[in-house]
């Protein structure tokens, strides 16, 4: 990722991992500069020394949490995501320097409507405030699989989001992710999103980009019979929005609260009771949110580090 997008025409998405150990790695591959999706993940890179430019690139209207991070402005050049008056104005009460217009590209989340970014840009240069730019997000066409549609679509929404850049001024075109990172070849984004490249999952692994796994729930088999086998990893250990986690050549029964119940493809071994499973999450974030620490390991299975994921939580 950082050989097609060096330096700052990426900016990692801290949401995928949580994890401040992680996050530095991304900085020692030349990267400074983070999107967050809560302002805890912005304090808590703060204090770790990690990165000096963060985006919330997520609508907030908590005072207190502005608060800290107008408090924390000092530190780091910090940025909130805004698509309406009122989360313009919250940021402004908080003491918020410089905001994002967030505008909406297709996805039905968050983002303004695209003619209204540029009267929102204005309202907060009255304000005295900065405007760094736009940021669209184009989630909805993360697992398009035809790449030539992909392609045509995205194209479409950034020149949306480029419209409405013209409208609302500044430096920073911000969009993307892990789906659709190598699309903007054409348009105006000047920096790129992608957080779940750096661990993946089974869901973006179908694109067939080049990131690999590097990220799996180590279970152990804790009952097994002739045909089935029932590994110590349920819901409560996994991201399910995305579909069944998966087990190298195994079929996925069910899982449940605690459990996951497997059977083996032909030709391969029954698991016995105490053995480990390495099951791979579909969805990355939500999975490392429900973990405590991350360990590190080479290929021989030692571990050289342990992470702690110590970005979770509100």
């Amino acid at each position: 990722m950082a050989d097609v997008h060096p330096g700052r025409r990426l900016r990692p998405h801290i949401k995928a991992h949580k994890c401040t150990g992680l996050a530095a790695e991304l900085e020692a591959a030349g990267h400074t500069s983070f999107t967050c999706a809560t302002p805890r993940e912005i304090l808590g890179m703060i204090s770790a020394g990690v990165g000096n430019d963060f985006l919330l690139a997520n609508e907030t209207v908590d005072p207190h949490r502005l608060e800290a991070l107008a408090e924390a402005q000092e530190h780091a050049l910090i940025t909130v995501a805004i698509d309406s008056e009122e989360t313009l104005s919250a940021a402004e009460r908080a003491g918020i320097k410089n905001i994002l217009i967030d505008v909406n590209v297709g996805l039905p989340r968050c983002g303004c409507d695209p003619k209204d970014a540029g009267r929102l840009a204005d309202s907060a240069r009255i304000r005295g405030m900065t405007v760094r730019g736009v940021m669209g997000y184009e989630g909805h066409l993360m697992m398009v699989m035809d790449r030539e549609e992909k392609r045509e679509r995205v194209h479409q929404a950034m020149s949306v989001l480029a419209s409405a850049h013209e409208d609302v001024g500044g430096d920073i075109v911000s969009a993307g992710g892990t789906g659709t990172y190598d699309m903007f070849a054409g348009t105006t984004v000047n920096e790129v999103q992608a957080g779940s490249y750096v661990l993946m999952d089974s869901q973006y692994a179908q694109l067939g980009h080049p990131f690999v796994q590097a990220m799996w729930v180590v279970g152990t088999v804790i009952s097994s019979n002739e045909r089935w086998s029932v590994v110590d990893v349920g819901l409560k250990s996994l991201g399910m929005d995305h579909g069944n986690p998966t087990v190298d050549n195994h079929q996925i029964w069910f899982c449940s609260d605690e459990h996951l119940t497997i059977s083996p493809h032909d030709g391969t071994p029954r698991f016995k009771v105490g053995d480990r499973a390495f099951v791979t999450p579909a969805h990355i974030d939500p999975t490392m949110a429900m973990h405590e620490v991350a360990y590190v390991a080479n290929q021989f299975g030692e571990i050289l580090a342990e992470w702690p994921i110590d970005l979770r939580g509100w």
